[in-house]
Order: structure tokens, then sequence, then C-alpha cells
């Protein structure tokens, strides 16, 4: 009866008896003692990555997109520290229990802040150009990031209380389903972006003349590489980490099981997200000078598209 209430009975127990005194780290759940070079190196980068957040948070008052960046540093920190526990004792249940729970969630985080980002490029350029109103990138592409981490959450709880395979099969199914909403999200969002990109390419002349030289300089352009560094970084990780799940978490996951994998595909992708957009913040490309004129100018089309327009005005002001 006592197994009925053992969180995580498979991937939990898939240790068995096993304890870093009598086997070797090939039979834990991973495969691997994770590497402490490694391990330390993003540890650090992310932590050092989310107190840069919180400073350019507070010199450019860009709240929305702190917050988001800073959740993800610092879940990813949370991850890391598990990993470490894992480094100590790579049959740690409580490593693996953190290390799979946060560094999941981490970088939906990260989308969060790079969907909101959308909204403040469209004010920039145009708003006619764009096929919804600014402001609804935000609402529609934040709001099914919010349904992809409570799936993956559900998801790891119904896995958690398992006491048979058929339960712990369906909370893998949610958690699966859960980044699979959040790949579908991204893949959604990168083609509007992109077609957004071309209408504005071919319509240079419909472009807000309020920010001619916000968009002609140097930083903004560089911004708008980085975002999309950041944005094909953390898909790339996000169908990495469907392609580990779907294939179980027994010794045949050899993906799970593959450091090297998890490193370049997981660890190297997030970081370099984080990294670029400490380096190209929004908020240095969006001065409040230039989204007052950007609002004004927003509050003048908004209407044409069948809003008042007062929601972007007062939206606008902050990042």
């Amino acid at each position: 009866m006592l197994d009925m209430f053992n969180p995580l009975l498979r991937r939990g127990n898939a240790n068995g008896t096993c304890t870093k005194e009598t086997c070797t780290y090939i039979w834990s759940v991973y495969g691997y003692q994770p590497s402490l070079a490694a391990t330390i190196l993003f540890l650090l980068l992310f932590f050092f990555s989310g107190l840069t957040y919180i400073y350019q948070g507070y010199r450019t008052k860009t709240w929305f997109f702190t917050i988001a960046m800073t959740l993800g540093c610092f879940s990813e920190v949370l991850g890391y520290v598990a990993k470490m526990l894992l480094w100590q004792d790579p049959f740690s249940d409580a490593g693996f229990k953190m290390s799979v729970t946060l560094l999941t969630f981490a970088p939906a985080f990260y989308a969060a802040g790079i969907y909101y980002t959308l909204k403040h490029i469209c004010l920039t350029f145009s708003v006619e150009l764009s096929r919804v109103r600014p402001i609804w990138y935000t609402r529609v592409f934040i709001t099914c990031d919010v349904i992809s981490i409570l799936l993956q959450a559900s998801g790891g709880v119904v896995a958690s209380i398992s006491w048979n395979k058929f339960i712990l099969d369906i909370g893998d199914d949610i958690m699966i389903t859960g980044l699979a909403t959040q790949v579908i999200t991204l893949v959604v969002f990168g083609a509007l972006a992109a077609e957004y990109g071309e209408k504005v390419y071919k319509h240079q002349h419909q472009l807000n003349h309020a920010t001619v030289e916000l968009r002609n300089s140097k930083m903004f352009k560089l911004f708008l590489m980085a975002l999309w560094v950041a944005y094909f970084g953390i898909l790339i990780r996000c169908c990495y980490r469907v392609a580990e799940l779907c294939r179980g978490w027994g010794g045949q996951n050899y993906i799970m099981r593959n450091q090297a994998l998890f490193i370049g595909l997981d660890s190297m992708p997030v970081a370099i997200a984080s990294i670029v957009l400490n380096i190209w913040h929004p908020g240095w490309c969006f001065p409040k000078q230039a989204l007052e004129s950007d609002a004004t100018e927003t509050s003048r089309s908004e209407p044409e598209k069948g809003g008042s327009g007062e929601s972007s005005v007062e939206e606008v002001s902050q990042v």
C-alpha cells in the first residue's frame, strides 16, 4: 500500500534500490553524472543574466519583459542547482524532480518575453500592416504560453502521484501536450512575425513616420536580429524536449541519457537566448520618447482596425 503514495513511482524509483555507494551512475535515470564544469558555467550565466535583467528593467521601466525574463533566468538557476545535486548523487530524487520540473518550465518565460515585443515592433513600423491589432499578439500568445505551462505542470503532478504505468503514461502525455503546445505557439508566432516582416519590406512607404530615426538606428536593427536568435534558440530547445519526452523514461531513451545533446540542444540555446537579449535589450531600443510618439500614432490608426486604440496607448509606455 505504501507504494501507492510513493511520488514518481516509475521515475523516482527508476533507480530501484541503487545509491551512489552501491551502483554506478550508468544505472541512474539520466544515465550520466552531470558535468560539474558545465553545470557551474550555466548556473553562473543564468544567475548574472537574471541580475542584469533586473538592473535593465529598473533603468528602462520594462516591467513585463523584466519579470518574464527574470523568472526564466532564476528558474534555470534552480534547475542547475538541481543538476549540482545530481552531480553529488546521480540517484538524488530531489535533484531529479527539480531538474525535470524547472528546466522544463523555464523557457516558457523567455517565450513570453519574446511574444510581448512583437506588439511594440508593430507599433514601431506600422499598425496597418499587422494582420491583427498589436495588443492581440500579447493577449493570444501569452495566453497560449500560460496554457502550455499549466499543461506541463499538471502532467508533472499526475505523474508524481501515479501508482501504475497507466496513470504514469497519462502524466507523460499531458506533459508532452504542454510542450507540443509551446512548440506550435512558437511556430505560429514565427510565421506571423515573418509575414509581418515581409509586409514591412514591401510597403516601406506605409511605415510610421514618427519612428524613422528609431527604425534606422543600428541598435534597433541589432535588437531585431537578437530577437530572432533568441526565438530560434527557444524553439530548438522545445523541439528537443518534445523528442526527449516522447521516448519515455527508461534506459531506451538515448536522447535523455546523452549529456552532450542536453548541453547542445537545451543549455546552449537557452543561454544564448538569454544573453543576446541582455546585450540588445528592448529597453534600449524602445526609449520612452519614441514610444510616446509611437503611441500617438497608434491612437490615430488603431480605431481604423475596429478598436478605440486606448488600450494600446496605455500599454505601449512600457515594454
